[in-house]
């Protein structure tokens, strides 16, 4: 389990993307009205880690863009019931002012009431999947509630972002994290929804190599590198990611809410001597695959 209040690293930020890299998608970015912002900022200051690149949306998406991203997966979750509209308007926005630049998924709090209207309506508007987090909504990934977004987004084939790997934990969680989600509970869902498209963040930290067995049996899950190649957790598993299923990774960075330079992770992909073409899918055709995007 992790500590909570971890510090903040002042490493030097580049200006672009590290020179020799392959084109970048960075699939997993977030974004939230201002209010919202602030109060995740307040979370994490008393909770996880100092937020170290506190914009608004706009500058969030700009930053990403102007410095060498090609195209960002924006990504929100409905903290409540009843907001999920509203974030799904404020997305579709947001996708608009960076036009080809920006894939919006859709928020939806599992449970609430008119979830396959909220979807429905947000597919309808443009947005390309959902985003999930099991920790801030507390859901069982197993539970009959969720049967209603798995079957509308696998007949529709939209793909699911689900954060349901146990760590990073907090405390100020209003559930456990280790009692709702596991490599096991996601291996149910993939067995009865084989064709929905299912990414899990963070390489399924802190069951990595529970998660990268998965990947390698079941065609239907990708997970995401967010925070875990940056050398600040401290993680017991050494990830060695010429041993993955390199069709099935994809890098996603979670910026903002990172208390490190935004390309400190892409540093670490550039020094890793992966070979060129397994950066290639990491860095841009795995997410093509998953979210559909042009090749």
């Amino acid at each position: 389990m992790l500590r909570s209040n971890l510090k903040g690293v002042d490493d030097k930020e580049g200006e672009n993307v590290p020179e020799g890299l392959p084109i970048v998608v960075d699939a997993h970015v977030h974004i939230f009205p201002s209010n919202i912002f602030s109060a995740i900022w307040t979370w994490f200051d008393e909770n996880a880690w100092p937020i170290r690149y506190r914009l608004t949306t706009s500058r969030v998406l700009g930053h990403l863009l102007s410095r060498g991203v090609s195209h960002v997966i924006a990504l929100q979750y409905a903290h409540k019931p009843g907001i999920s509209r509203m974030l799904n308007q404020y997305m579709v926005k947001k996708c608009m002012e960076f036009p080809n630049k920006v894939t919006g998924l859709a928020a939806v709090f599992p449970g609430e009431k008119n979830v396959e209207k909220i979807l429905k309506e947000a597919f309808n508007n443009g947005l390309k999947g959902v985003k999930l987090h099991a920790h801030v909504q507390c859901f069982d990934m197993n539970a009959k509630e969720m049967d209603v977004v798995y079957d509308l987004c696998e007949s529709e084939q939209k793909p699911i972002v689900m954060h349901v790997g146990r760590e990073p934990k907090s405390t100020a969680y209003h559930c456990d994290p280790y009692q709702i989600c596991s490599a096991k509970k996601l291996e149910r869902v993939l067995n009865n929804f084989p064709t929905l498209r299912i990414c899990v963040p963070h390489l399924g930290f802190d069951e990595i190599s529970a998660y990268k067995k998965l990947i390698e049996k079941y065609d239907n899950l990708w997970l995401d590198t967010t925070m875990v190649l940056t050398d600040y957790f401290p993680i017991e598993e050494i990830i060695e990611l010429n041993s993955f299923r390199v069709d099935r990774i994809m890098y996603g960075s979670d910026f903002p809410n990172i208390p490190y330079a935004w390309d400190r992770e892409l540093n670490w992909l550039k020094t890793s001597g992966l070979p060129y073409d397994n950066l290639k899918w990491i860095l841009k055709k795995s997410a093509a695959s998953f979210f559909g995007l042009d090749q």
